[in-house]
């Protein structure tokens, strides 16, 4: 049995500690808004934060995340209303939305560790984050608008 503390609460999972966090969030604790994109840590849309760094949950044992604060897209913000969330929004950043939890958190991620990003620093950041609809350039407006604040 390991503890996971996810979205500043402690759960308890009793099974294979070698399953993909990926799995444990959305088949045992019902958290959907991870996505399953590629299954190889290629795409991004299963992207969380792991003690504040943004990473692929289809990549990491949820063994390997036990004890450590995991961040879920629900978790971001309870009501919806982070900057980067606001930001989406306001940009109407999202097409088909389907990998936008992802981007969202490695946004978020970004943010907390380069609050003013250049443009190079987006691109750069957010390149192993696919979005199959091509809103790349929503997605970094979003981003230099919750860069300002707004």
């Amino acid at each position: 049995m390991i503890t996971l503390q996810l979205n500043g609460e402690q759960h308890t999972y009793d099974g294979d500690p070698s399953v993909p966090l990926l799995w444990v969030l959305r088949d045992e604790f019902g958290l959907t808004g991870t996505k399953f994109g590629c299954g190889e840590g290629l795409c991004g849309a299963c992207t969380v934060h792991l003690a504040g760094a943004a990473v692929r949950s289809c990549q990491i044992a949820a063994g390997d995340a036990a004890g450590k604060p995991i961040v879920t897209i629900e978790g971001l913000d309870p009501h919806g209303d982070h900057i980067v969330q606001r930001a989406w929004r306001e940009t109407n950043a999202p097409q088909c939305g389907y990998c936008h939890a992802g981007q969202i958190m490695q946004a978020a991620a970004l943010l907390a560790a380069h609050p003013k990003p250049t443009e190079a620093e987006v691109f750069a950041t957010m390149a192993g984050n696919i979005c199959r609809c091509g809103c790349y350039q929503r997605i970094a407006e979003a981003i230099h608008l919750a860069a300002t604040g707004a």
